[in-house]
């Protein structure tokens, strides 16, 4: 047998159109769009952490500095609102958030109808409501109820340490009480 007579072990394989990769949108402008996603959802500091990324990215971002002040606006109202409904570990989050953001270099501040300040003396009454709250809670003894006076506290400002101490002080005596016996 001829060497020419022998099939080829392998058929050539023929090759695919070559179809150029699909480009991936820049990190900046994935950022965004998630952040815009976030912004529709009612996510608003969800939407300034992304955009914050985004600028990271790209400082100047157009769509971040178009977006930016208008999230910052609705995560400040959407605390205020929270707070006119009682639910306040949901503002204290969000005017902390608010604070967090509002130094961002894609903010327009000074083009805000509020201040830092006022959104300061907001975060400052309501820890000084709920301080008092869980305080005469603890002084008529009842402890869950100061107890979650200060975790709420702590949601929004874990850093607080006056509301850090007590909690662990009503903690430490609410288990002293549960292990004493019945009628003591």
């Amino acid at each position: 047998v001829s060497p020419a007579e022998i099939p080829p072990a392998v058929s050539p394989v023929e090759k695919p159109p070559a179809v150029p990769p699909a480009e991936k949108p820049p990190a900046a402008d994935k950022l965004f769009g998630d952040g815009m996603a976030a912004l529709q959802e009612g996510r608003f500091e969800r939407a300034l952490e992304l955009f914050s990324g985004a600028w990271q990215e790209k400082p100047g971002h157009p769509g971040v500095a178009r977006e930016f002040d208008g999230a910052l606006l609705a995560l400040k109202k959407s605390g205020d609102a929270a707070h006119a409904q009682g639910k306040w570990e949901d503002a204290g989050k969000r005017w902390m958030g608010t604070l967090r953001y509002i130094t961002h270099p894609a903010s327009n501040w000074r083009s805000y109808p509020f201040t830092r300040s006022e959104v300061q003396a907001k975060v400052d009454r309501l820890t000084s409501a709920l301080t008092e709250k869980a305080l005469t809670a603890f002084r008529r003894g009842e402890l869950p109820a100061a107890i979650a006076d200060w975790k709420t506290i702590l949601a929004y400002d874990p850093g607080h340490e006056d509301a850090a101490r007590s909690l662990r002080t009503a903690s430490k005596q609410l288990e002293t009480l549960k292990k004493m016996p019945p009628g003591k």
